[in-house]
């Protein structure tokens, strides 16, 4: 389950943005040589903080923090600029949690966990690297962050009425009201044009740093999934002096991170999406949605054939055009037996909708539509994950840019295409990127890991990444379709990526060339 609704962020997430565009950029500090700031004195305050820890629990409801309690984390936040370039104005809060390293007399250092997003908080995911990884847990004290604006830290709420922004649509029309929608959502964000600049991937980079000098490290092991492989690189870049042991898993393309990234997805997904078919065939006899992959890739045309003509009713959901590409990306999710198992079962109920018959979904996939057809963002996570977009790398301001994009590629990505190329708020954003986005490339070492199938960190922009970070060793799993590879935090496990990272955290043993691993059952699928 915790996979499924994963995938399903995710596919909210890829709504945010599309699309190329330069960028408009004030100005920032001035780099220095390496790419780190000059040392300013004004940080001094920040950097030479108290971290004053306390329990995690802030009430009788908060049953995450009372498994972190339980867990015996420790909770703590720390103050920072809004803007670093003027450290003397506005702070804001940032939070994290500590895991203290189980093995004491053995420890190494300071570990920082971002599972990605953008926006995730990971306060609680940390958690989920100590009872996954306990040699890793032994050795380093785990700090799950929530970057700035994000969880427990201070927030930034727009209150958006709606989750996402859905695919485009078979036509004018339906992408007509993503445009509408998008400037809404873009609207609702004005008043906090104070902080929309500062939201970008720097700024959390800077605080991941004073967290680092807070804790009375002089140095910060760091492992980043997702999103998470970019905040690590902008942070090697700024800091590379201040980076120990760090391990990016499915690495983003640094040169296009932003609210266009997503565009770049489609042809992964739709591999992804046919490995699932191949693996339907082989058990057309249980779902009944083609004896060849050729067959079942026709079914889920079928599937959105019908939702184009009128919506289709799955139980008491109307799930159209704008919706099926989002319930559909949840193929994302892993290529586990289990996985794939679960979305043959709702591709089953979308099948049989689609032919007007009476359906009731799988539990599963009932609770994915309530999300994605009823929720408010009453958080504000998704408002804070678009903001994070918009602030690091400026879009085109022409819907038409958008939709001609949309209609080149109708051919060629019809299910996925209107969904990854839509247009997002970041078109209609009331505040420009503070600073151009960072621009990669430096030779500190680096351990890489990602699959060749990634449907969301898409592997010729791994090896952007790894060609940009001159001192890495890319593992590449290859022939699986999952996004991320380490733990098995969101994704099947595979022992050979997992000795491979454990061996150069705790041993600091990078592989001498680039390598691949072979991919292996995960224990649950016996």
């Amino acid at each position: 389950m915790r996979r499924r609704r994963m995938a399903m962020a995710g596919a909210a997430v890829a709504l945010a943005g599309s699309a190329v565009i330069a960028v408009q950029a004030g100005a920032g500090p001035a780099p220095t040589k390496g790419g780190s700031h000059a040392p300013d004195e004004g940080l001094n305050r920040f950097q030479q903080q108290s971290v004053e820890w306390h329990r995690c629990r802030t009430g009788p409801d908060d049953a995450i923090g009372k498994e972190l309690d339980d867990a015996k984390a420790q909770c703590a936040e720390v103050t920072v600029p809004l803007d670093y370039s003027n450290p003397d104005g506005r702070t804001i809060k940032v939070a994290m949690s500590r895991l203290k390293a189980t093995d004491p007399e053995h420890r190494r250092g300071t570990l920082l966990y971002n599972p990605g997003g953008p926006g995730v908080p990971a306060m609680y995911l940390a958690l989920m690297v100590k009872q996954a990884e306990p040699t890793v847990s032994a050795r380093y004290d785990l700090i799950g962050m929530d970057p700035r604006f994000v969880g427990r830290s201070t927030p930034l709420n727009c209150k958006w009425p709606t989750v996402s922004i859905g695919s485009a649509g078979p036509d004018r029309r339906t992408f007509n009201r993503s445009v509408a929608l998008s400037k809404d959502l873009a609207a609702r964000c004005a008043g906090h044009r104070d902080v929309l600049p500062h939201a970008s991937t720097r700024n959390t980079a800077r605080d991941m740093d004073v967290i680092r000098a807070a804790l009375g490290e002089s140095k910060l092991s760091y492992l980043g999934s997702s999103y998470g492989t970019y905040l690590g690189q902008v942070y090697l870049q700024m800091f590379p002096r201040r980076a120990d042991r760090v391990v990016l898993d499915s690495a983003l393309n640094p040169d296009l991170f932003g609210p266009d990234l997503s565009s770049t997805q489609g042809p992964a997904v739709n591999a992804t999406l046919r490995n699932w078919a191949a693996w339907a065939a082989g058990h057309h006899d249980r779902y009944h949605l083609g004896a060849t992959t050729a067959e079942v890739m026709a079914t889920m045309d079928r599937i959105n054939q019908a939702a184009t003509r009128g919506p289709l009713r799955v139980g008491s959901h109307k799930v159209d055009s704008r919706l099926l590409p989002q319930i559909l990306w949840s193929v994302t999710g892993g290529d586990s037996e289990q996985a794939y198992a679960d979305y043959a079962a709702d591709v089953r109920a979308l099948s049989d909708a689609a032919r007007g018959l009476e359906v009731t979904p799988p539990k599963a996939l009932d609770e994915a539509l309530t999300d994605l057809s009823t929720s408010t963002d009453a958080d504000g996570t998704f408002s804070v994950q678009t903001a994070i977009q918009c602030a690091d790398r400026a879009v085109s301001r022409d819907p038409e840019t958008y939709y001609r994009d949309i209609q080149a590629h109708r051919a060629d990505e019809p299910l996925f295409g209107p969904l990854t190329r839509n247009i997002s708020p970041c078109s209609f954003w009331p505040t420009a990127p503070a600073e151009p986005p960072t621009k990669v490339h430096n030779a500190v070492p680096v351990l890489m890991v990602g699959a060749t199938g990634d449907p969301a960190a898409v592997y010729p922009g791994q090896q952007v990444a790894h060609r940009a970070l001159t001192g890495s060793r890319l593992v590449t799993l290859r022939g699986a379709f999952r996004h991320t590879v380490y733990a098995g935090l969101f994704a099947p496990q595979n022992k050979c990526i997992d000795d491979t990272v454990n061996r150069y955290l705790i041993d600091g043993k990078l592989p001498s060339t680039d390598t691949t691993c072979p991919v292996m059952p995960s224990p649950s699928d016996g």
